[in-house]
């Protein structure tokens, strides 16, 4: 390497509203500038940490894992809020990695008073594996030098020297307009020749290029509520916070201090930290003496299928199912994932918490039903345990719960309960600026009136329902807009602004349904933070969650099952009877005449306008057509003419058609129409011999329609199709087909889920309901209002 430097001192998007780096251009800029590290030091966090690693690991760059700290001399404990002094410190291995783990936790939880704050002492407690540097002018070194208290600054250094050890503090020094700045690089450098201290330079990055800083200096703006024209709010002195190129740096401090660029590779070479996916962690679960998770989960299995079927001896189809699951299950590592949900939903039974009869693919197991984990037969409404779990793609199962919302902190203090409060927390969310919430953020900090702004955003179309996913896609697609854009210089300044800090984090909060349990204490494994009083999250988001291997559940509240619950409540204590919704017939000539009457009002799913319409003209009168409702009201399959086909064929007013007579079997139930996603696997299944395993793959592919891709699973499935006697110019048809109206099908075993919550609250609506009473005494009342009127 030429010119050897790496960027230690580095700000993603993660240091929200301040930083506006995005992991992905870090690693490819490093890569394109010759360089091969790179650091991320956010402010007090390590939100970005797995993301940043992974983008890095992308481009061949090396990842260093770190965070911009703010130290309180005085303790993290203090609440006095005077000192928070920033300083730097690096993972150099992982031991180093988990020990600042345990410091960002710390600065986050007990340590936030405004910041995240630690101390000398609770750096010292988890000093190992960590190289730190004395930051920018708001480290405690620089503002001592600053405050011209010179001998301290001294002494701070050698404090830090001795916490950190000699090898491993150095004293940083920059370059910007910051008059102090210059001084306290003097004295920095004097410092390290008088004291032996090791210096470094770097260039405290909040944006990737120097003409960047114009729209930075508005995202501040944003930060702290405030106009750009006004004179005493925060700001950065200058541009020169951007990621400058080793070539620059060398041209700035190669004559003088050249050592302190050599150190900053020197210490990216010393940084390697592995973080481990591809593994799974599974909290302990105790098991009866004698039993391993495999036969316990089978044992409760084999018992459960016996509960539901009502009988002793299920049905061959049946057993063939559950063994072949089981065993997949088996062969992935999975028995005591089940083991765990199960033991949490049949918690929650037992404790009367209304749970939801399934959500997402895993209402296609049968081992789910069995334990009670979901209410639905998949074998009845030919559901596939492929969508669900697949053995040609090994990943952890996903299963996703809908709680009462009323109840659901009930259920999440049971988990804690079971495992212990040091491993149960939450998961943190990121909101992203969306087109129109970053022009209106723009306009408000720019200082444009409240009218002139809302004139752009009325022109920004809704991305759902246009397919325009940005504001430059905007600009090409909607004329007003590039016509305003073109003769408006402050609509201009304002679209150009937007369009750089579209896309990037606003803000965090707590995830409205992800928990994640972990085998050890989860400091141990992530960073956590705190919201509020007493809720713990963990500061790695999902997608790091599940990529780090940790068990991540879903429990999200859903306030038609407390409705449920109080109707059903009514009920009993009017002497009608105790109701299981699990035994109500599914053929109920009364429900099915509500709605198709349009009555669907407080129907779960089912009430909106637009629903309420297809609901009239599809008139279902079974429950596969409510599965095919829930399904098909979506934009993609009412603007591709799947629902007027539907209803056409349905109401025989067209003939059902299948693209070839192998398809019968598996369309008959929606007139020949592809809608569910199962059909496509089932449709590669039986006509090009995939296995479902590979079919879910094809279904993956092609909702990601990535060419090359696509041409291979083509020549597959018409190969396939060949070996079945299909002509191959008819089997590429197909495949064509498919591959259009793959990209509309929705996940069956969820649609299923939630037609039966459909189903429910429309049974006890039809059956039960004082309906006359309800529309005239109480119309302004919401809609799931009539189930409290049950007893009427």
């Amino acid at each position: 390497m030429e010119k050897p430097f790496a960027h230690l001192h580095v700000h993603s998007e993660y240091s929200l509203l301040d930083g506006a780096n995005k992991c992905a251009d870090l690693a490819s800029a490093t890569k394109e500038m010759g360089m091969d590290s790179v650091a991320l030091t956010d402010h007090g966090v390590m939100y970005g940490c797995v993301e940043f690693y992974n983008k890095c690991k992308a481009e061949g760059v090396k990842p260093i894992l770190g965070c911009e700290v703010y130290v309180d001399p005085n303790g993290y404990t203090c609440r006095d809020g005077k000192n928070q002094y920033h300083l730097i410190l690096l993972a150099e291995n992982d031991e180093g990695y988990h020990n600042l783990i345990r410091i960002v936790s710390t600065a986050n939880t007990d340590g936030f008073y405004y910041k995240p704050r630690i101390d000398h002492e609770l750096l010292a407690k988890y000093s190992k594996g960590i190289i730190g540097s004395s930051a920018c002018l708001g480290g405690e070194i620089p503002n001592l030098i600053a405050r011209g208290d010179i001998s301290g600054a001294e002494a701070r250094a050698q404090l830090y020297r001795d916490i950190l050890g000699k090898d491993n503090f150095y004293l940083e020094i920059q370059h910007n307009s910051i008059p102090e700045q210059a001084i306290v690089n003097k004295t920095l450098a004097e410092m390290s020749r008088k004291y032996d201290f090791q210096l470094i330079a770097t260039n405290d990055a909040h944006y990737m290029k120097k003409s960047d800083a114009s729209w930075h200096d508005v995202l501040l703006c944003v930060q702290t509520n405030s106009n750009v024209d006004s004179p005493n709010r925060y700001r950065f002195t200058g541009d020169d916070y951007y990621f400058r190129s080793p070539q620059e740096m060398w041209s700035i401090f190669g004559d003088e201090l050249p050592e302190s660029l050599i150190n900053t590779q020197r210490i990216a070479d010393r940084c390697s930290v592995k973080l481990e996916m591809g593994h799974y962690y599974l909290p302990d679960f105790p098991l009866p003496e004698g039993e391993t998770l495999e036969t316990h989960l089978r044992n409760m299995a084999e018992t459960g299928l016996k509960k539901r079927l009502k009988t002793e001896t299920p049905p061959e189809e049946y057993v063939e199912r559950l063994n072949y699951e089981l065993g997949i299950i088996e062969q992935m590592g999975f028995p005591g994932y089940f083991c765990i949900v199960s033991d949490i939903i049949n918690a929650a039974k037992e404790r009367s918490i209304p749970i939801g009869p399934g959500r997402g693919s895993a209402a296609g197991s049968v081992v789910a039903w069995s334990l009670g984990i979901t209410d639905l037969d998949p074998i009845r409404y030919n559901l596939l345990f492929e969508r669900f779990l697949n053995p040609e793609r090994i990943s952890m199962p996903d299963i996703d719960t809908d709680v009462s919302d009323k109840r659901r902190d009930e259920l999440i203090a049971y988990i804690v309960q079971k495992y212990g409060s040091d491993r149960v927390a939450q998961i943190i969310t990121f909101d992203r600026m969306k087109s129109k919430g970053a022009i209106t953020d723009v306009g408000r900090a720019m200082g444009m009136p409240v009218a002139d702004v809302r004139q752009v955003t009325k022109l920004i179309p809704d991305a759902l329902k246009s397919g325009i996913k940005n504001i430059p896609e905007a600009l090409l697609k909607v004329p007003d807009l590039k016509s305003l854009y073109d003769s408006n210089p402050q609509v201009k300044r304002l679209l150009d602004v937007a369009q750089h800090i579209e896309g990037i984090s606003r803000h965090c909060s707590q995830h409205a349904a992800g928990v994640v349990i972990t085998p050890k204490p989860i400091v141990e494994m992530v960073p956590v933070r705190k919201f509020g009083e007493s809720q713990i999250v963990t500061q790695y988001s999902m997608e790091p969650v599940e990529k780090l291997g940790l068990v991540k559940m879903d429990f999200l509240g859903l306030r038609t099952l407390s409705v449920l619950e109080g109707a059903l409540a009514n009920i009993k204590e009017n002497g009608k009877g105790i109701i299981d919704l699990n035994e109500i017939p599914m053929d109920d000539t009364k429900t099915f005449d509500m709605l198709q009457n349009g009555d669907t009002l407080g129907v779960f799913q089912l009430e909106s306008s637009g629903m309420t319409a297809l609901v009239r003209r599809m008139k279902p009168d079974c429950f596969e057509d409510l599965i095919a409702l829930v399904a098909l009201y979506r934009p993609g399959p009412l603007e591709s003419g799947m629902v007027d086909k539907y209803v056409r064929c349905k109401h025989r007013e067209e003939a059902v058609h299948y693209l070839h007579p192998a398809f019968e079997g598996m369309m008959k139930e929606t007139y020949g129409v592809i809608l569910y996603q199962e059909q496509v696997m089932q449709s590669a299944s039986v006509l090009a011999g995939y296995t479902l395993g590979e079919a879910d793959l094809l279904r993956r592919a092609m909702g990601k329609k990535k060419l090359d891709v696509m041409a291979e699973q083509r020549a597959k499935f018409v190969s396939g199709a060949v070996k079945n006697r299909v002509d191959p110019n008819k089997a590429g048809e197909i495949f064509d087909i498919i591959e259009k109206f793959a990209g509309y099908g929705f996940n069956k075993s969820h649609s299923a889920a939630y037609a039966l919550i459909s189903y429910r609250t429309a049974w006890l609506k039809a059956n039960y309901a004082a309906l006359n009473f309800w529309r005239h005494t109480f119309p302004a009342w919401s809609a799931p209002r009539w189930m409290y009127l049950a007893s009427i």
